[in-house]
């Protein structure tokens, strides 16, 4: 009884903790701006199937693609076992969901196997940060706290199967010397059970408290460090496989008010509801943290900060500024730097800072050529471009800034119709004295 008290105390606690971390990252969600209405939900469930639980875009790379798909295969598994501790210790039971019989035996079965495997996926992970120095885990955008905040996870998941190991192995080992009828099948933990038979009972029942109380207590601080972590993806890549935006990767987003504008100019007798006058007028693209999308900001929450992105993209590889990943980056960073003071003063506080310029600078906005090589190659979907373009209209629309060849094209659009400098009049002088031989 007294096990279970304090099981619900430290429960409650981390409860307590995750849904005020959920609720604050919630708050800042409200204060972004509509997105693309989600609709398709077969069409959604399949990508989601595909990219998210077949890892499908991670076996590009297939080696280590492999080992990372073994992870996540092996979090899918274990996540049952993670919920049936959480009923034994409110209950005071041992492996109450036993009941479900051979199912629950394979379950079992496939989570004692994972577990050392998912442990040397870690280690090979944790081997090539520390030591091989791999380029796409390098940038600018990439500091020290960065490497130390992955470094940090990974180990935290390592303990995490080794625990595991340790709880499924004890807990053999003490059932077959109590001569107790043992729930589930252990495939590995069989196997390893044999290095604790010159243990006493009482020591091995002492192996499977400790293991028991590392293994859920690291579960339990996981859960709350991840919000504050690039794994938060954890939690949120799958959710926003299935988000993912369903239009071609080229196509992008009209903007709503300047499609109304238009087709007021082409047609001034269609029937378009004006906004109400009190309203203030709607910003053109992005200039900060309350201009960009839901979308914008689950895309930022969700990365990765894995870099296939940068390393695909052609305007990084030839040397400029521009990094997808730490435009991404940049977006979460800067939600959490003002996101509060919105929160506490409302859509008029200003910090004199912004999102452009003081975390993204204009030569990396101008520097994509909207290639979607980033988005091709984003193994959770994240589509950079569309939140990139719109860093450029705001540019262009509210402060008339662009590149001098782009003010030159614009101005002779406007003047010319087209956008070379030559008038409408002149465009086929070219053509002069051209001789055209025919057969």
């Amino acid at each position: 009884m007294i096990k279970q008290i304090i099981f619900l105390i430290v429960l409650l606690i981390t409860l307590g903790c995750f849904f005020y971390t959920i609720r604050r990252i919630y708050r800042f969600f409200l204060l972004t701006k509509p997105a693309f209405p989600v609709r398709d939900f077969g069409k959604r469930f399949k990508i989601m199937l595909n990219v998210a639980f077949g890892q499908k875009k991670i076996f590009r790379r297939p080696v280590i693609g492999f080992f990372h798909a073994l992870v996540f295969w092996g979090f899918c598994v274990i996540l049952f076992g993670s919920i049936e501790m959480v009923l034994d210790g409110l209950f005071g039971t041992v492996r109450i969901l036993g009941f479900l019989g051979p199912i629950y035996d394979f379950i079992i079965a496939f989570g004692d196997i994972f577990a050392p495997l998912v442990g040397i996926s870690i280690i090979i992970f944790l081997f090539r940060r520390i030591f091989l120095h791999i380029k796409r885990f390098q940038g600018v955008e990439m500091k020290h706290i960065s490497h130390l905040d992955a470094n940090f996870a990974l180990s935290l998941i390592l303990l995490l199967m080794i625990s595991l190991m340790g709880m499924n192995t004890s807990y053999y080992e003490y059932m077959t010397k109590t001569g107790k009828e043992i729930i589930g099948v252990f495939p590995v933990s069989r196997i390893l059970a044999g290095f604790m038979e010159p243990l006493s009972e009482n020591t091995v029942k002492v192996l499977l408290e400790t293991c028991w109380w590392s293994h859920i207590l690291l579960i339990f601080l996981f859960a709350n460090i991840l919000p504050y972590s690039k794994h938060f993806h954890v939690f949120m890549s799958i959710p926003n496989v299935f988000l993912s935006r369903l239009d071609p990767l080229g196509k992008l987003p009209n903007m709503d008010n300047i499609t109304r504008e238009v087709k007021l100019m082409l047609d001034p007798t269609a029937n378009f509801e004006a906004p109400a006058g009190d309203i203030p007028p709607e910003r053109f693209g992005i200039k900060d943290a309350e201009d960009i999308s839901w979308k914008n900001y689950f895309d930022s929450l969700s990365c990765t900060e894995c870099g296939r992105c940068t390393s695909v993209c052609p305007a990084n590889l030839t040397g400029k500024r521009l990094s997808p990943r730490k435009i991404m980056m940049d977006v979460r960073a800067r939600m959490k730097e003002k996101g509060p003071g919105l929160v506490k003063n409302g859509p008029s506080y200003n910090d004199n800072r912004s999102l452009i310029r003081d975390f993204i600078q204009e030569e990396e906005v101008w520097a994509c050529t909207t290639c979607n090589a980033c988005a091709k190659e984003c193994p959770i979907n994240i589509n950079h471009p569309t939140l990139i373009v719109d860093l450029r209209r705001y540019l262009v629309m509210e402060e008339a800034s662009a590149p001098g060849g782009l003010k030159g094209m614009f101005n002779n659009i406007e003047n010319n119709g087209a956008p070379w400098q030559y008038s409408s009049e002149d465009r086929l002088n070219w053509a002069e004295n051209l001789t055209i031989k025919m057969n």
